[in-house]
Formats: C-alpha cells, sequence, structure tokens
C-alpha cells in the first residue's frame, strides 16, 4: 500500500484514541483560527473555515468549542499567533517526507522537528527538496460499514460527480479529485445518500519507495512520532510497505 493510503488508514484508527486526548480538536482548532484570521470569521465566504468546520464537526467538537476558535482567529479574543510552514526531509531508505506546520515558535519547532528525524533514521531538509514528487489531491473516504450502497453505485456516482479516480480498500473507498472540486463532489455523494467519512485536500506522491523490515518499523515510528507533535498538522510521505 502506497505511503498515503496506507497511513490514512493508520490515522482513522488512531483518530479514536488522540480525540481521547483532546489532539484532534487542538490540531483542528489552529486550522480554524488561521482560517478565521486569513478570510474572516464567515464560512459561507471562507471556504478554508469552512472545510476546517466540516472536519472538526466530523470530529464531534462541539459547537461552542468550534466559535470559541473562529473568535480567536477573528480577532475577538486573545490566542497565540500562529504561523504556517512547510517541513520537508528524509526519512529511512530515503523516503521523501512532508510536513504541515502551525506553530507560535518557528525556532522551538525546527529544533524538534530536526531531532524526531535524526532519532528515527532520517533527516530533515531544505526547502524544496522533496516538494516536486507530491501533487496536490483531493481525497473523499467513504467507510464500507457506514454505507448500505452497492460498490458500482458509489463509484459511478462519483466519477458523474467529477471524480478523477476510485480506489477500494479492504474496509474503505478512497474517492480522488481535483482539489477545487473537492466540495462540489462531497456535496454530490452526500446528496445522493453516501455517508463521507472524510473529505480533505492532502499531497499525494507521483512515486513510492519500496520498505521492509526493519526500515518499514522505521519508517512507522518517523510517521506516528511526528504525527503526535502538537505543531504538526499533516504528515506526508511516499513510502510502499507490505500489509
Amino acid at each position: 500500500m502506497s505511503g498515503h493510503s496506507k497511513w490514512a488508514t493508520i490515522k482513522r484508527k488512531k483518530a479514536k484514541v488522540d480525540a481521547q486526548r483532546g489532539k484532534v480538536f487542538t490540531r483542528l482548532a489552529k486550522e480554524i483560527i488561521v482560517a478565521a484570521r486569513q478570510g474572516g470569521s464567515d464560512p459561507e465566504g471562507n471556504a478554508r473555515l469552512k472545510a476546517a468546520v466540516m472536519r472538526a464537526k466530523e470530529a464531534n467538537i462541539p459547537n461552542d468549542n468550534i466559535m470559541r476558535a473562529i473568535q480567536k482567529g477573528a480577532g475577538e479574543t486573545g490566542g497565540a499567533n500562529y504561523e504556517e510552514l512547510i517541513y520537508e526531509g528524509y526519512g529511512p531508505g530515503g523516503v521523501a517526507v512532508m510536513l504541515e506546520i502551525m506553530t507560535d515558535n518557528r525556532n522551538r519547532t525546527a529544533g524538534e522537528i530536526r531531532f524526531i528525524f535524526s532519532k528515527n533514521g532520517g533527516n530533515l531538509g531544505e526547502t524544496g527538496c522533496v516538494a516536486w514528487m507530491f501533487n496536490e489531491k483531493g481525497i473523499i473516504v467513504v467507510e464500507k460499514a457506514d454505507n448500505n450502497i452497492d460498490e458500482d453505485e458509489i463509484m459511478l456516482g462519483a466519477i458523474d460527480a467529477g471524480a478523477q479516480d476510485f480506489n477500494v480498500e479492504d474496509d474503505l473507498y478512497e474517492i480522488v479529485c481535483d482539489p477545487a472540486d473537492l466540495q462540489s463532489v462531497r456535496e454530490s455523494m452526500e446528496t445522493a445518500g453516501v455517508k463521507i467519512a472524510s473529505a480533505e485536500v492532502t499531497l499525494a506522491p507521483q512515486t513510492t519507495v519500496n520498505l521492509a523490515g526493519d526500515k518499514a518499523d522505521q519508517m512507522m515510528r518517523l510517521m506516528e512520532t511526528l504525527e503526535d507533535h502538537d505543531d504538526v498538522q499533516n504528515v506526508y510521505a511516499n513510502f510502499d510497505i507490505e500489509d
């Protein structure tokens, strides 16, 4: 399985534990704050904020918490001034790794991320060293257990809605589309009665690196440790490993 699909599956299983620790809200709250600060507090006029609020609701975050985050971003209440950064590096076996960061202290975060890479068989690289290996894609995940709809019906509906690709995993369907079409494809699927587990713009690798044995284990530890860092919003990598 590719780095995106494999890690996305693991992240969904991790999400329940992370939610209990409040990590999901911390990450989404930062996204809401920055989106509101950049584009205003009205989700209908701010596509990024609208998407962030939808993800927060999917994670069962209370509306009061969502509103407080929007107010912080709009400057109505006090709060940290988060900076958005992209970090690039290499994991075990030369795997390309991209990180989306939100931090209120870039020097602290850079040191901590560099340490995590070095401790897990990788190294933090220069800007642009691996970004060319990834393309931006819209990814919609549909869990089979949540839908009593035939696979062919979901696939044809996705294609009719403008999807570029349709992948089948063990317990889910993955719909791939242009980032600009993400919201329209999602709305079309929901109108057809399909329950969406998640919908987001992500970075998909153009090529992959096969890993096995110790390097595969080391790569998974690197991914997990990066994901657990409070300033890391998203992690993308181009590894392939066996189930």
